[in-house]
């Protein structure tokens, strides 16, 4: 007699969550990593918060770290991808530190 799966297996679950996802769970690297992309002295000024379908947003401590670090977006999601060694982010948007 064939028995029907009630439950579902927890992998199962999480592949089914990680599909769902509008990012991929190893973006969780880019906060490990961002203090060698940028510099210390930048990452003092910076924090990633969030990444959605391939854009990195980033807070920023004031209008001059905002202004420099748009300059720099390409060499920095670059320089990240590399890292990755893959293409994990495509676009990244800086915004004003909301605290």
């Amino acid at each position: 007699m064939k028995q029907d799966n009630f439950f579902t297996s927890i992998k199962e679950l999480l592949v089914q969550i990680n599909e769902a996802l509008p990012f991929d769970l190893k973006d969780g690297e880019i906060w490990k990593l961002w203090k060698n992309v940028v510099g210390e002295y930048t990452a003092l000024h910076t924090r990633p918060v969030s990444i959605r379908d391939r854009v990195l947003t980033v807070e920023v401590s004031s209008p001059i770290w905002l202004q420099e670090l748009r300059y720099k977006e390409k060499e920095i999601s670059a320089k990240l991808n590399e890292m990755l060694k893959r293409d994990a982010v495509e676009k990244i948007r800086f915004q004003m530190n909301k605290r």
